[in-house]
């Protein structure tokens, strides 16, 4: 649909398709090939849609597919309006949205704010233009300190590890929250804000339902850009405190929201969400203002170990970080910068089975989904040889952290050998393990008790039985080790055990188990819905 001048602002609607939607993120390197070059692409997604609506979720997130030197496997964006050769092209990506689309599958994308890539035509401009340049200008580039100016403007470490700083031949700095290939954008600068909104109505036009926004909690940056206090340890820190680390979440990152939200109002039926790594739930609620994003990760759920204390408190905490603001909360349990939740939870058997209990969980809670590509096959995190390692934080960190490698390995479809139906290609763009025989989409189809199996039929039972609905919850009280909740309005009950032994199970007819029932009692790492 085309945009139209004079539309008012979305209000938040109550019916709006993303306010109670299961999104399926595809890492679109690692999901399928069509090419036979080893690296997933725009026709593999298209080629498996049909597995997708048979899975049943509603909307897409693709990561980013756009032209790119590939540094950060595609987030170092050179041109946002085009479809990097090795995906595909404008074509293949009109064929994708068109096709979803048919199989009542929303389309949502990446855009990547923050930051380009260092190959990006404005940086190449901005190199060759040289201090105080206009060109200059659409990036953060400052005088060194020190008599000669060789040292860094300041304190900030990169998030891929080492100075966030970067020294040009002449002699200036450029700012890289990242990797150097990705050099932070200037959002003081008018142009950077217009040539974002360009970019969502030039994907809107082509009818994308909607948008990711990277690292939502950057690009605006503190006035004089001031030290970090050095005895912050930041690598201590779960999520960005803006209060100890100025490189995020500082009150001018508002004003970029209200622009996205603005540019997305102008087509009905679209949306966006952020990634927010922020700590605090009242900083957090700010991005979800009627004004700003319409919904934004928190990954809280994320970060809670497998407790049941440590889980409900992460619920309670998202929960209240959107009470009143007219937007649901937004719930994830794996992406591709976290290690995969099997892996997180024990690996083998044990992490497997908590797996599926915090996913019963997940889908009892109100609000929105977003799975990760693989985690319904059960996928855990590969050990990769060193030599397989690209992620940029390996490359950084001098090969002291593995980075994320581990959690983006190519999908395994069918057959009993690598690539496992991935790719026609003898090698995958990351090595999958000869141990995923047994974790195919093709083997667990049949199988009633696979974890493909269980999100299917956990899936179907969210999106047709009536017990789901109501946006608050009533905790019950429970042992320790344990918690359960019912849904106000709908009346789901859903139970978690993480303690070591049984527990006697709540009243109620169960309408689906995470694992083997006990009687009357609920095993340990199990979760159970009940009506």
């Amino acid at each position: 649909m085309r945009r139209s001048s004079d539309l008012q602002p979305e209000i938040a609607d109550e019916s709006a398709w993303w306010r109670d939607a299961v999104f399926y993120q595809i890492y679109v390197r690692s999901f399928a090939d069509s090419n036979g070059d080893g690296v997933g692409d725009l026709d593999g997604i298209r080629s498996r849609l049909g597995y997708l609506e048979l899975l049943g979720v509603d909307a897409l997130w693709l990561t980013p597919f756009f032209t790119s030197p590939m540094a950060d496997h595609g987030y170092d964006v050179a041109d946002p309006r085009d479809v990097d050769p090795l995906f595909g092209d404008l074509a293949a990506f009109d064929r994708l949205v068109a096709e979803a689309h048919e199989h009542n599958l929303k389309v949502t994308i990446d855009v990547v704010p923050n930051h380009t890539s260092d190959r990006h035509e404005w940086f190449q401009a901005a190199l060759r233009a040289g201090p105080g340049s206009v060109e200059r200008n659409r990036y953060v580039f400052r005088d060194g300190g020190g008599f000669d100016g060789s040292v860094p403007p300041n304190n900030w470490p990169s998030q891929f590890g080492g100075p966030a700083w970067t020294r040009v031949p002449d002699g200036q700095w450029y700012l890289h929250l990242f990797a150097p290939e990705q050099p932070d954008l200037n959002w003081d600068n008018h142009e950077v804000a217009a040539d974002l909104a360009h970019t969502l109505r030039f994907w809107m036009d082509r009818g994308v339902d909607g948008f990711r926004i990277d690292v939502a909690h950057g690009m605006a940056k503190p006035y004089g850009l001031p030290n970090i206090d050095p005895r912050v340890d930041l690598a201590a820190l779960d999520m960005h405190d803006n209060s100890l680390d100025p490189r995020f979440d500082d009150d001018g990152v508002h004003e970029v929201h209200r622009l996205i939200r603005k540019v997305v109002d102008e087509y009905p039926g679209r949306m966006a969400v952020g990634e927010i790594w922020v700590k605090d739930d009242e900083r957090f609620a700010r991005y979800v203002r009627p004004d700003e994003l319409h919904l934004g990760f928190n990954f809280r759920l994320v970060q809670a170990p497998f407790d049941a204390d440590g889980v409900r408190a992460a619920i309670e905490h998202s929960l209240g970080a959107v009470r009143g603001l007219g937007t649901p909360p937004t719930w994830t349990l794996s992406n591709h910068d976290v290690p995969r939740h099997v892996t997180r939870y024990g690996g083998g058997a044990v992490g497997a089975q908590r797996a599926r209990a915090l996913t019963l969980v997940e889908l009892a809670l109100p609000g929105v989904v977003y799975l990760y590509n693989g985690e319904e096959l059960g996928l855990p995190d590969v050990e990769l040889p060193d030599w397989a390692l690209q992620d940029p934080i390996w490359l950084r960190s001098r090969h002291t952290l593995r980075g994320r490698d581990g959690c983006r390995v190519p999908l395994p479809w069918e057959g009993d050998t690598p690539p496992f139906g991935f790719s026609q290609a003898a090698t995958t763009w990351l090595p999958q393990p000869n141990e995923w025989a047994g974790l195919t989409a093709e083997s667990q189809l049949e199988d009633p008790e696979s974890m493909l199996s269980f999100y299917r039929h956990a899936l179907e039972l969210r999106k047709s039985r009536s017990e789901f609905s109501g946006d608050e919850l009533e905790w019950y009280g429970a042992p320790a080790g344990c918690f359960a909740f019912r849904r106000k309005g709908g009346g789901l009950i859903c139970a978690l055990n993480t303690s070591g032994g049984p527990v006697p199970l709540p009243p109620g007819e169960v309408l689906l188990a995470s694992g083997p029932m006990d009687g009357n009692q609920l095993p340990p790492d199990t979760a159970v819905w009940l009506a």
